[in-house]
C-alpha cells in the first residue's frame, strides 16, 4: 500500500542549469493541482540541513519560466556528505512533516538523494546538468541552453578571428565530459574538437591549424572541453612556439554557459520532468530519476544512475572529424 502523500519539498542542488526555474514551477503547480502542499528548500542540501523551508503557492512560481538560475538558490554541501549531516537533513524533513522530496540537480545531487532513500526518505530526482553526463537520460535540463550560448559566442569569435587571421581555442565547460564541446564543434564547423575522452597530441593540433592556413582559410576554430590535458592555455603556449601562419588566441567561456534565458526546449523538458516527478511520487515510486528515453520520460533507479557512467557517442566524434575536413 502506497504511503499517503500530503506535503512535499523541492530543492535545487549542485551547479545551476538554465531550466531549473521552469522545473520548480512545474513541481509546485502539479503538486498543488493534486491537493498537495509544497515547501521550497532554499540553498540545496545545506539549506535542508538548516531547515530553510518556505511554503510555496502558485503565485510564488509565476513569471519564472524565462529566468535562468534557480529561485531556490543552490549550494554544494560538504556537511551533507557525512552521515551526521544526512541525519540532520532527515530530522528537518520529519519536523516539517514532509512526505517526499524532489531533488533537481546533477550526478552528485542524485548520489546525495540515494543516501536519503537508503534511510527511508521518499525521493524523486530530476537531472539538471549542462554537461549532459548523467546516466539514464538522453538529455538533461540546461544542456540545450548552454549549447546555444556556446554557439552564439563562437559565431561572434569567428567574426573577429576572420578579421585578424587568427586561430582561436575556445574552452567550453565539461570537466569530465566532452558533450558540449563535441556538439558545439559540429554545429559551428570547428576545425578540431578536443575532449577528455579522446587523447590527442600537440602535433595533431598544430597540423590542423597549419593545414587550415595553407588551404587559404582566414581563421581556424578549435573547441576544447575544460577537462583536457594539457589545458588550453598550456596548449596555446606550446603551439605558438611552432610559428604557424595564424596568431593563436584563447577564449574561455566559463560560467556564462550556466546563465541566460532557458530555450523553449529546456523549458518544455523541465516542465515535463517536473510534472512527471510529482506523478511518480504520487504513484508510490521512490529512489528514481526522471530519465528521457527518446520522447518518453521513464523512472530510472538511483542505483543505476549512480553506478553507471554515461558514455560518449562515438558517432558524433567521427562526424566532427569528417565534417571538419
Amino acid at each position: 500500500m502506497n504511503k499517503k502523500i500530503e506535503k512535499i519539498a523541492v530543492l535545487t542542488s549542485g551547479g545551476d542549469a538554465p531550466g531549473m526555474n521552469p522545473c520548480i514551477r512545474a513541481v509546485v503547480r502539479t503538486a498543488l493541482a493534486n491537493g498537495l502542499s509544497v515547501a521550497g528548500v532554499q540553498g540545496g542540501y545545506q539549506g535542508l540541513i538548516q531547515g530553510n523551508f518556505e511554503l510555496m503557492g502558485a503565485r510564488d512560481v509565476g513569471g519564472i519560466l524565462q529566468r535562468g538560475g534557480t529561485i531556490l538558490q543552490t549550494a554544494r554541501s560538504t556537511e551533507f556528505r557525512e552521515p551526521q549531516g544526512q541525519m540532520k537533513a532527515i530530522r528537518q524533513l520529519n519536523n516539517e512533516r514532509i512526505d517526499g522530496l524532489v531533488v533537481i540537480g546533477g550526478d552528485g545531487s542524485i548520489a546525495g538523494a540515494q543516501k536519503l532513500v537508503e534511510q527511508g526518505v521518499d525521493v524523486i530526482a530530476i537531472p539538471a546538468s549542462i554537461d549532459n553526463d548523467i546516466y539514464g537520460s538522453d538529455m538533461c535540463i540546461g544542456v540545450d541552453t548552454a549549447l546555444n550560448t556556446i554557439v552564439d559566442a563562437i559565431d561572434k569569435l569567428r567574426d573577429t578571428a576572420s578579421s585578424h587571421n587568427r586561430a582561436f581555442i575556445v574552452e567550453t565547460m565539461g570537466r569530465l565530459s566532452g558533450y558540449l564541446a563535441i556538439h558545439a564543434g559540429i554545429v559551428v564547423g570547428a576545425e578540431m574538437v578536443l575532449i577528455p575522452e579522446i587523447p590527442f597530441t600537440v602535433d595533431e593540433i598544430a597540423s590542423v591549424v597549419d593545414n587550415a592556413y595553407l588551404r587559404g582559410k582566414n581563421h581556424a576554430i578549435i573547441v576544447a572541453a575544460e577537462g583536457i590535458h594539457p589545458s588550453v592555455n598550456e596548449l596555446a603556449a606550446l603551439i605558438d612556439q611552432r610559428n604557424l601562419g595564424f596568431q593563436l588566441r584563447v577564449s574561455i567561456l566559463g560560467h556564462i554557459q550556466r546563465g541566460g534565458r532557458p530555450t523553449a526546449f529546456d523549458r518544455m523538458l523541465a516542465s515535463r520532468m517536473g510534472h512527471t516527478a510529482v506523478e511518480f511520487m504520487m504513484s508510490g515510486k521512490k529512489g528514481v530519476m526522471t530519465g528521457l528515453d527518446g520522447s518518453v520520460i521513464k523512472p530510472i533507479p538511483f542505483v543505476d544512475v549512480c553506478a553507471r557512467k554515461k558514455k560518449m557517442n562515438m558517432h558524433y566524434i567521427e562526424m566532427a572529424r569528417t565534417l571538419a575536413k
